[in-house]
C-alpha cells in the first residue's frame, strides 16, 4: 500500500511539473480571497468611521431644538413656533424612560475678548452633566460645577480654538476673558473635537447655564424666562429610543398645549436611529459584497477543476500504468483529491496572508486621518467565511476530478495516445 509520504511527494511533482499553469490557478484563487477580504474591510472601515463621527456628537444621544406647532395636523400655515424650557428638563428628568437629560442656551452674537485678542465663537450656557451626555475630552482645568450653576459664578470653559484665538501661546486657565464686557475666569480647556473641516465646537465658550439665562438670555419673541436652545437626553438603555422619545413627546406636547402625536411639531436628531440606519446600509453592503466574494472564489473554485480534469486527461497512461502494477482505487482517488486541496488551501491562505498584511499597513498609516473613514481591517467573519469557502471549494475542485481518475480501467488507460 502507498504511504501518505510517497503520495504527497507525486503531489508535488505533478505541481512542479506545470509549475506555471498551477501558479496562476493559484494567483487567482489568492487574487479571489483577498479581494473579498479587502472589500469587506474597507466596508468595515467605513462603518467604524461613521461610527466615530457619530460618537463624537455623543453617547447614545437624542437632540431636541423646540419646534413649529401646525393649527391643524399636516398644515403648514399659521404654525406657532416654541422653544424648550427648563420646566420641560425637569420633568422629562423624572421620566422613567429617560437616563439623563441636560438643557443647552447658545448665542452667536455675544463678543468674547482677552487682554491680548478677541474672538467671536458661539457662547453656550451649560449644566455639569453635559461632559456626560455630549462627546466632551477636557484637556486641562474642570469643566463647570453645580457650584458654578447655585451661585451663577462667571466662569468659563473654552473650546480648543478659542483658546488658541483669546491666548496665543499663553496659559488661560485663571486668566480673565470678557463676554459683552462682562468679567468671567477661565477655569477650563477643552481637547480639539475634529469632525473634518468642521471645528464649529472647538469655537465655543462654556459658561454656567443660570448665569447665561441672567445675563445673556434668549432675544427671539416673547418666550418664557427658562426658555433653552436645546435639550438633549439619553435613554434609560442602550438603544432604546423609541420609549425616551415617546416620554418625551408626550412631556413636550403637553407642558406646550398640542398633541404630541404630531411630528412635524419636533425639530430633533435622534442619533440611535442615525446609527442603525449607517448600520443597515453596511449590512446590506457587506452581504453584497460577501457574496461577490463567494461568487469569485466559486469560479476560482472552478478554475481548479478545469485544471485538474486537464492534468488527468494528459496524465491517463499514467494513471493506467500505476494502477496495472497495482495502484489502488484510494490511492489514485487520495493524490488527485491532494493536489485540488493542496493548490485551494495554499492559494487561499496567501491571500489572506496578503490581504491582512496590507490592511495592516494600511491601518498604521491612515487611522484617523480620513474623516469619517477608516482604513480597511481584517473582519473576523469574512476570513472564517472565506476559509469554509475554500475549504468547500477544495473538496469540490479535488473530489470531481479525483474520483475521475480513480474510475479509469487500466486497460482503457493504457490504450489511450
Amino acid at each position: 500500500m502507498q504511504s501518505l509520504e510517497d503520495t504527497l511527494g507525486q503531489v508535488f511533482r505533478a505541481i512542479w511539473a506545470s509549475k506555471l499553469r498551477s501558479f496562476l490557478t493559484m494567483f487567482g484563487i489568492a487574487w479571489g480571497v483577498g479581494s473579498m477580504l479587502l472589500l469587506i474591510g474597507m466596508g468595515e472601515g467605513f462603518r467604524s468611521g461613521q461610527r466615530r463621527q457619530l460618537s463624537k456628537l455623543g453617547n447614545d444621544l437624542i437632540m431636541f431644538w423646540g419646534g413649529t406647532i401646525p393649527a391643524l395636523p399636516n398644515q403648514h400655515s399659521g404654525m406657532r413656533p416654541y422653544k424648550p424650557t427648563l420646566g420641560d428638563e425637569a420633568e422629562m428628568r423624572l421620566s422613567p424612560e429617560i437616563r439623563d437629560v441636560t438643557a443647552t442656551l447658545s448665542r452667536n452674537d455675544i463678543k468674547q475678548v482677552s487682554q491680548y485678542a478677541s474672538a467671536g465663537g458661539p457662547v453656550w450656557g451649560a449644566e455639569p452633566n453635559l461632559t456626560a451626555i455630549r462627546f466632551f475630552p477636557l484637556k486641562y482645568g474642570r469643566f463647570i460645577d453645580h457650584s458654578d450653576l447655585d451661585e451663577r459664578r462667571r466662569v468659563a470653559v473654552l473650546g480648543s480654538k478659542s483658546s488658541d484665538l483669546l491666548f496665543p501661546g499663553r496659559p488661560a486657565i485663571g486668566e480673565f476673558i470678557t463676554l459683552n464686557g462682562a468679567r468671567f475666569m477661565v477655569v477650563g480647556i477643552v481637547d480639539k473635537i475634529s469632525r473634518g473641516n468642521n471645528d464649529f465646537d472647538n469655537q465655543k465658550v462654556y459658561i454656567p447655564l443660570t448665569t447665561m439665562l441672567e445675563m445673556f438670555p434668549q432675544i427671539q419673541g416673547n418666550l418664557p424666562a427658562d426658555s433653552v436652545g436645546a435639550i438633549f437626553y439619553q435613554p434609560r438603555l442602550r438603544g432604546e429610543n423609541a420609549a425616551a422619545t415617546a416620554a418625551a413627546h408626550n412631556i413636550i406636547g403637553r407642558r406646550h398645549g398640542f398633541d404630541p402625536s404630531l411630528k412635524e411639531a419636533f425639530d430633533e436628531w435622534d442619533t440611535i436611529k442615525e446609527e442603525r440606519l449607517v448600520g443597515k446600509i453596511f449590512d446590506a453592503m457587506d452581504v453584497f459584497l460577501g457574496g461577490v466574494g463567494v461568487v469569485t472564489l466559486a469560479l476560482g473554485a472552478v478554475g481548479i477543476i478545469n485544471i485538474m480534469l486537464v492534468s488527468v486527461t494528459e496524465r491517463t497512461r499514467e494513471i493506467g500504468l500505476r494502477k496495472a502494477i497495482g495502484a489502488t482505487y484510494t490511492s489514485i482517488l487520495m493524490q488527485f483529491f491532494l493536489e485540488g486541496i493542496f493548490l485551494t488551501g495554499v492559494s487561499g491562505l496567501a491571500g489572506i496572508a496578503g490581504a491582512a498584511a496590507l490592511m495592516a499597513l494600511l491601518q498604521s498609516l491612515f487611522t484617523g486621518s480620513v474623516p469619517g473613514f477608516d482604513p480597511p481591517r481584517l473582519v473576523p467573519w469574512s476570513a472564517a467565511l472565506a476559509l469554509g469557502s475554500l475549504a468547500i471549494s477544495g473538496v469540490v475542485a479535488g473530489l470531481y476530478p479525483a474520483r475521475k481518475a480513480a474510475l479509469l480501467e487500466p486497460v482503457e488507460a493504457l490504450r489511450r495516445e
